[in-house]
């Protein structure tokens, strides 16, 4: 492959992981000579800050439900403008526009993205992610009928309109609750590495990115060319909601169609098949 074909990704993980959920892809990604950064967004990963009652074991679980989030003040605008910081500082080390991958409720700052700067960005890349119509608030897709039989909504700890998150509890020690857990995200991870994962999930993510609506036009986000890859075992993003994401796209701007890839893999396949997950990127990414 020639150097002029070499790409720079920026991965943005979903809710409640962090740059930490890239680490096998990365290094798949620069062995095939392209650069790649994650980052961790606002609240996740080395910014993740927690409720004091999460921290309590044996939990309480009144308090863990009642007790407003840390997280709670934080909005779309602060996620969108502190990937479009790492952003500029790609461009400014002169990587040219960028490839940027979203990852489930990483799809909603990436929209943000490519309407705001168009200009900044090769291609989105929508994994197992909101990819919303504009004006609509991602949120309110989890309750369709395309995304009947989800596992995920089943998690949730607390009214999020009141505590400012959606809030799960990945120390949980209730056997039938961690069965659900690991079903509705990582039915295809092992155990193991499911408990792994446990340990650096952070339980918050503030309710105002999946509320706010973004009114995406064809002329900015439209223009950009955009792929999605589904994931067919996808128990937290059905895939009957994944495509109604691709329909609505291809609806509003006909000339620009959505590439389509899929994996036969749960929501995680960053953790369960890294180098086919890889391999699906740098095809769309080049």
């Amino acid at each position: 492959m020639g150097a002029e074909k070499k790409s720079t990704f920026l991965l943005i993980h979903g809710a409640w992981h962090g740059m930490w959920c890239w680490e096998r892809v990365i290094p798949l990604l620069a062995r095939a000579g392209h650069a790649a950064v994650a980052i961790d967004m606002p609240g996740h990963g080395l910014n993740a800050r927690v409720p004091r009652s999460f921290l309590a074991r044996p939990a309480n679980m009144n308090d863990f439900a009642a007790e407003v989030s840390p997280l709670a003040h934080l909005t779309l605008a602060d996620f969108a403008g502190h990937a479009m910081k790492a952003i500029d500082q790609l461009l400014q080390g002169g990587s040219g526009p960028v490839v940027l991958v979203g990852h489930s409720a990483g799809g909603v700052p990436i929209t943000a993205l490519g309407e705001a700067a168009p200009e900044k960005i090769k291609k989105l890349v929508y994994l197992a992610a909101f990819m919303p119509a504009s004006g609509v608030p991602a949120g309110r897709y989890t309750h369709l009928p395309e995304n009947e039989g989800d596992r995920l909504s089943q998690l949730f700890v607390g009214d999020g309109a009141k505590i400012g998150a959606a809030r799960i509890d990945p120390r949980s020690s209730d056997a039938r609750y961690r069965t659900q857990f690991k079903a509705a995200l990582y039915g295809d991870v092992s155990d193991a590495e499911f408990e792994s994962t446990c340990h650096l999930l952070t339980p918050d993510y503030p309710s105002a990115p999946l509320g706010t609506p973004i009114a995406t036009t064809a002329a900015r986000w439209g223009s950009v060319p955009r792929a999605y890859i589904k994931c067919l075992g996808d128990m937290a993003l059905r895939p009957r909601l994944q495509q109604h994401f691709i329909d609505l796209a291809d609806a509003f701007v006909s000339g620009n169609k959505t590439e389509v890839a899929t994996m036969d893999r749960s929501h995680s396949p960053f953790l369960s098949a890294p180098e086919e997950l890889a391999e699906i990127l740098i095809r769309l990414g080049c």
